[in-house]
């Protein structure tokens, strides 16, 4: 599919070109990395003001099934929806599981989702490295809403505020660590939290731990989005807490509208996004000149037969360009 007919289908929001355009989009080609600069360039203007929502929980919180429900009752009030579903990456092989769209399998038949895993490729702030761009797709797409489910792997999943406008964390409770498993850093950047798995003999357990959060919440400084954190009480797999959960989203969203910090916010997402895009781009290109000058094959020999270390080899790698 040529790169025009990548941009009409987009716009038209044929679901096939947005997928071939995403692929484009996480491509590591050089002469990739150009086309889809020019894709995204071409469809910019032509973007939808999406609600942009990252969503975090440790594994087994119920992200999943959370999502698909949450996902479902979004369309159902006449949006369409489109996930982002980011899987970790093999250190070795560079594969992932990418099984969200097997979870998820009520919301993926709906002609108004889609959903799209995306390996995180070694990227660190649970996102994938072309995360944002994949947003802005979907967005020329025609979606009214984009989530982006993290890894859910660490107190690095903080990322995802760069390119979202609000952000939720799941919690569970009956674990015996509901604060002192949630770090500072992760609690702070969240706009919604909710407890899930809400259910059965978790009723209790979910109520107590909405209250220790809450106290908890209390000891940070306000936000200067004006907007005070909210904790909730669900249960994915009983549909129940679901709909008041996407209702403190759009609460939310009105606020840091009215405010106008979502409008400030966004620039600055923007201009981080150029800065990132600039060093990726700086860093190819130098890689690509340091092919041309420096035999890397032999310098990693060198390192490993103790011929040279690390900075020799950096300063050996600088002098020749």
């Amino acid at each position: 599919m040529e790169l025009n007919q990548i941009i009409s289908g987009i716009r038209s929001g044929d679901k096939l070109a947005l997928s071939k355009g995403i692929t484009l989009v996480e491509s590591q080609k050089l002469e990739d990395r150009y086309l889809s600069h020019q894709l995204i360039h071409a469809l910019y203007t032509h973007r939808k003001k999406s609600i942009r929502l990252g969503i975090t929980g440790i594994p087994g919180v119920g992200k999943s099934t959370f999502i698909e429900n949450l996902g479902i009752h979004i369309v159902e009030s006449g949006l369409k929806v489109a996930v982002l579903a980011i899987d970790p990456s093999s250190s070795r092989g560079s594969g992932s599981i990418l099984g969200d769209k097997t979870r998820m399998e009520d919301l993926i038949r709906n002609e108004n989702a889609f959903i799209r895993p995306s390996p995180t490729s070694g990227n660190l702030g649970g996102v994938a490295s072309r995360t944002r761009e994949t947003m802005l797709l979907c967005e020329a797409a025609g979606y009214d809403v984009v989530i982006i489910e993290t890894v859910g792997v660490g107190q690095s999943e903080t990322e995802v505020i760069n390119v979202t406008d609000t952000f939720m964390m799941l919690a569970m409770p009956g674990t015996g660590d509901e604060l002192q498993g949630i770090k500072r850093g992760i609690m702070e950047s969240a706009d919604i939290i909710v407890v899930n798995k809400a259910d059965g003999p978790n009723v209790a357990n979910a109520a107590k731990a909405k209250k220790q959060i809450e106290i908890a919440l209390h000891l940070f400084p306000s936000a200067i989005s004006g907007w005070g954190p909210k904790v909730l009480v669900a249960s994915g797999i009983q549909n129940e807490g679901v709909k008041e959960s996407w209702e403190a989203v759009m609460d939310r969203d009105r606020t840091i509208s009215e405010s106008g910090w979502m409008e400030e916010n966004r620039k600055s997402q923007q201009f981080r996004a150029f800065q990132n895009l600039a060093e990726q781009a700086a860093l190819q290109r130098f890689l690509q000149q340091v092919d041309d000058k420096v035999n890397l094959e032999e310098i990693r020999l060198e390192i490993e037969n103790a011929e040279s270390n690390e900075f020799e080899a950096v300063l050996k790698l600088l002098d020749s360009l």
